[in-house]
């Protein structure tokens, strides 16, 4: 009978002794690494892998690697330090990249060229709010020569659907790809997914949604596995002066148009409206919404807030509005989970139409301070996204699987009022929590979204903090580590770790891990229980860039 990961018998394991791997008949597909999920920890894990003289089978369900940054439309949120401190040496590059891309390529004004950390959107929420394209063409180009030596291959367009695992050792994930079935097979499993899918396949223990018995001190009431942040299905729009782009009202347009949120404590009123909930202060909270450019708008402009590109930082009539991207708190789908539950695909579904009524309610419907109703000019960007629908390719979750860790993150190590109560009651001199096994680095603040189990916003301040390798380390499973947001995390502190220089740094200690590990012969959980391996380990992380602390003057 075939269930979710397939136990190998006693033969098997010994036909694979001395091996390291286990060749099933058919296609197979070997490498040092597995990493299934090509997203943003997926791509810093292959590229740390390979330049450790690895090779790496790199799986991806879209058919765009780059996850949050590319097949989701997310822009980079980071933390007010980015620029100076807190993020790998090899993230920075990638930004560096982005950053020229925009220099040599696009006709920027002298002030825009000048800048010395252009921000190509000029956005509310990031540094560097920068086109779904420009991330894909820069992450592409930095696996390229991987790929030409034959050291690296990419599936895109391929999901895990099985495992062949023997007590506590994976020896192959089976994935489905456009050509069929095949077998992956490696040293080291890493699980890069979105929704942390291979850890069900191949039986490691994980948690999901709001935990029971953590004690932190903004634990959801809520508690259950269903009990997730929402997911956002993004899209990508440009506005054109006179045009009138209004189509027919999707089918569900009825639906979102009037509904509203049953949240604790209440939301501010219908989810399709420019009043919303304060992510902090849980008040109701004004926004307008003007997509000509230079306009004045009496409250926040939302059409600013995840812009894409500015067309003041290009030259000529190129940009006549500029690009947004819509990630707001109005198309973040509370409704059910886009993953681990049978209606999950209807789930997809209504966050997809979620993203159209809102879109077709901003053509119609949005208030305009002239006293006018609606931008018929808007236009979805399908082009900007590579979709003929005009949405992103695939839905932001926020919140995955998460391995059960050896060592799990707790509000306690990362937020401060939770650690002056943890430290008895001072808030004085606060410093994060220092992990003797660091290997990383990470700041925002636990930002959890309205959850499907019915919790408005919880945000709270953070204070910089460390990842600790104990957090990439299963309890059981020995040879699969997380490489992004599914490392030792409860529901409440995936919120400050799932952000994208954060999961970058997870993937890329991830891959290091997995590349040392290969080329001494040992587990990761030898490297955890082993001062000199712990230590040469991290001595190998600093020299390529990866912070394990955060010095006194950043608090």
């Amino acid at each position: 009978m075939r269930s979710d990961y397939v136990t190998m018998d006693r033969r098997d394991f010994l036909r694979c002794a001395g091996l390291g791997v286990f060749i099933r008949p058919g296609s197979e597909i070997g490498a040092d690494i597995v990493i299934c999920g090509g997203g943003v920890g997926g791509c810093a894990a292959a590229l740390a892998a390979l330049e450790a003289g690895c090779t790496v089978v790199l799986t991806e369900e879209s058919d765009w690697i780059g996850g949050q940054l590319t097949s989701q439309g997310v822009p980079p949120d980071e933390h007010q330090w980015i620029e100076d401190f807190g993020a790998t040496r090899t993230y920075l590059s990638y930004r560096h990249q982005v950053r020229q891309h925009y220099q040599q390529y696009y006709g920027l004004t002298d002030v825009a060229r000048a800048a010395t950390y252009i921000n190509p959107g000029n956005c509310a929420v990031s540094r560097i709010c920068h086109e779904p394209l420009v991330s894909l063409s820069v992450l592409q180009a930095l696996l390229l020569p991987w790929v030409s030596n034959k050291r690296l291959q990419v599936l895109t367009e391929t999901t895990p659907v099985g495992a062949d695992v023997m007590r506590d050792r994976v020896f192959a994930v089976r994935a489905r790809g456009p050509t069929g079935d095949m077998s992956l097979t490696g040293k080291l499993f890493l699980d890069a997914t979105e929704d942390g899918g291979l850890l069900p396949l191949t039986g490691t223990e994980f948690v999901t949604g709001a935990e029971e018995d953590t004690g932190e001190m903004h634990a959801s009431s809520n508690t259950g596995p269903h009990n997730m942040q929402a997911a956002t299905w993004c899209f990508a729009m440009d506005y054109v002066e006179g045009a009138d782009n209004i189509a027919d009202p999707p089918d569900a347009y009825a639906f979102w148009s009037t509904y509203v949120p049953p949240l604790n404590p209440p939301w501010s009123g219908p989810l399709l409206h420019l009043t919303y909930t304060d992510p902090i202060t849980l008040e109701p909270r004004k926004a307008s919404f003007d997509p000509r450019p230079g306009a004045q708008t009496q409250h926040f402009n939302l059409w600013s807030y995840r812009r894409l590109i500015d067309p003041v930082n290009v030259e000529g009539n190129g940009y006549a509005s500029g690009i947004t991207l819509v990630n707001w708190p109005q198309n973040d789908y509370m409704s059910g989970n886009l993953f681990g539950q049978p209606d999950a695909a209807a789930h997809q579904v209504g966050a997809k139409e979620l993203s159209l009524a809102l879109f077709h309610w901003l053509q119609t419907e949005v208030p305009r301070e002239d006293g006018t109703t609606g931008w018929p000019g808007l236009r979805l960007r399908g082009d900007v996204m590579g979709t003929t629908d005009g949405l992103a390719k695939r839905p932001y979750i926020r919140e995955s699987r998460r391995i059960r860790a050896r060592f799990t993150l707790k509000e306690e190590h990362v937020g401060v009022e939770a650690m002056a109560q943890w430290n008895g009651g001072s808030a004085d001199d606060q410093r994060s929590v220092r992990f003797e096994d660091s290997v990383g680095v990470g700041s925002y603040r636990l930002d959890l979204h309205p959850s499907t189990g019915g919790d408005n916003y919880i945000d709270v301040a953070t204070l910089p903090f460390e990842i600790p390798l104990r957090s990439l380390i299963p309890e059981r499973i020995g040879n699969l580590l997380p490489a992004c947001k599914n490392l030792g995390v409860t529901h409440v502190t995936n919120g400050c770790y799932r952000l994208h220089p954060v999961e970058w740094n997870i993937g890329e200690s991830a891959g290091c891990l997995a590349a040392y590990c290969s080329s001494n012969d040992i587990l990761p959980a030898a490297v955890a229980d082993s001062a000199r391996h712990l230590r040469r380990f991290q001595r190998l992380l600093q020299a390529r860039g990866v912070e394990l602390h955060w010095p006194q003057s950043f608090y």
